[in-house]
């Protein structure tokens, strides 16, 4: 490219209005920089670029790191990540102007030529000069019709998903912001052994959400180390496809639910709100939060939403038997019903309960087959109960904290 060219290009990257928000970026920001610098004045490189030309192309390329250095990687993520005035609108069906889709397709059009750049076509002239060859940093880059896949996802806008939800199967609230849990735990249905006919009704009820029908939301309850946490976490992973994507909150963030339910009540995405581990004391200011979303009041729930909390606890509201005697509490009994059915106003309650010792060898022999292990070797019941009984008990993580000890050899 000539430096006008280079120029011009500057140009009409900083012109997006749109998708104004990849400007933003520190890929962008550095290539536009470089774009439009001016080599006059500077200390000239070998092949004419200037050396601070050539130390924006470094930041250009050391930016791509996190996409493999593939810049069209870099763009189609991008592209479909950015939350803008225009796809908001079209995927809650609302007026798109004219003008509006115009800019749309053009700057489509101007993005898609970028994944046609080399190296070479930014710098050549500094390739081919220099004492040790003329060494400009490379990218990856291939050509990618953004207008065409963008308008392809808009079809399926509530499988893809847009802005933050569109690559990321699982969020974490921080601060207010919802944000991506970019090592999200990759479990699935195969990964689990027992209780098929308890993950049935959770995955049941979730495929119901991810097909626009009612969807209850949902108590896991029982024994620590039963799968409660794991099975929401393979549903979400097993319907991520059908757009289904999962929010955690702490029990110390429900006070966050009106604000969440209101950002993602027009996306056509369905969302699980996951709350693990979830009990109350009698005064927490979280009760009446959740007891309010739970009912369905209308700043705390979301069509497109439901909740899913664990615990290991069937009346999730810890109480004393102080709080039973009520002496200060004209209304004693209506307090105590309503401490006790908070459990109740879940639409699908589903015990995991502690396996007896028949499942919990089927669940060792299955981890062992997993990871190579001879589960007919001489003894390995037997030493798998003694671990279960040194853990204070059986369960679906004894098993896979024994198999774990047998695979590093520690046991």
């Amino acid at each position: 490219m000539t430096d006008k060219e280079q120029k011009q290009l500057a140009c009409e990257l900083s012109a997006l209005s749109v998708f104004r928000n990849i400007l933003k970026t520190d890929t962008m920001s550095a290539l536009v920089e470089y774009l439009g610098a001016d080599d006059a004045g500077a200390a000239d490189c070998a092949g004419g670029c200037s050396a601070y030309k050539m130390s924006l192309m470094g930041r250009f390329v050391h930016s791509l790191s996190e996409y493999g250095f593939s810049f069209s990687e870099f763009l189609r993520k991008s592209v479909f990540e950015d939350e803008n005035a225009y796809i908001t609108r079209a995927a809650a069906n609302r007026t798109v102007s004219a003008a509006l889709l115009r800019n749309v397709l053009s700057e489509l059009v101007l993005l898609s030529g970028l994944t046609k750049l080399s190296a070479k076509d930014l710098c050549g002239a500094c390739a081919e000069g220099g004492k040790y060859g003329g060494y400009v940093p490379e990218f990856d880059n291939e050509y990618v019709d953004l207008r065409a896949e963008y308008f392809e996802r808009l079809k399926h806008i509530d499988r893809y998903g847009y802005g933050i939800f569109a690559s990321y199967p699982m969020f974490y609230l921080s601060e207010g912001d919802i944000l991506p849990v970019k090592a999200a735990d990759d479990i699935t249905e195969a990964d689990l052994t027992g209780y098929e006919r308890e993950r049935a009704l959770v995955f049941d009820n979730t495929e119901a959400l991810a097909c626009g029908r009612p969807a209850a939301n949902c108590l896991l309850f029982g024994d620590a180390g039963t799968g409660k946490s794991s099975t929401v976490k393979a549903c979400v992973n097993r319907f991520y496809g059908s757009g289904v994507r999962l929010i955690e909150l702490r029990k110390d963030q429900i006070s966050y639910l009106p604000y969440i339910m209101g950002r993602i009540a027009d996306n056509p995405l369905k969302f699980i709100i996951f709350i693990d581990d979830l009990s109350f004391n009698k005064n927490d200011d979280s009760f009446s939060m959740l007891k309010a979303a739970l009912e369905g009041s209308a700043s705390a729930k979301a069509e497109n939403a439901v909740i899913y909390a664990t615990s290991n606890r069937r009346h999730i509201v810890k109480e004393s038997f102080s709080d039973r005697s009520g002496e200060d509490d004209i209304h004693r009994n209506d307090t105590m019903q309503e401490l006790m059915s908070l459990s109740d106003r879940f639409g699908l309650t589903v015990y995991f309960e502690k396996p007896d010792k028949k499942l919990y060898l089927e669940i060792v022999h299955a981890l062992a087959e997993k990871y190579g292990i001879d589960a007919d070797a001489e003894g390995i019941d037997a030493r798998a109960e003694a671990f279960a009984l040194g853990k204070g008990g059986r369960s679906p993580r004894a098993a896979e904290q024994f198999i774990n000890t047998l695979r590093r050899g520690t046991l």
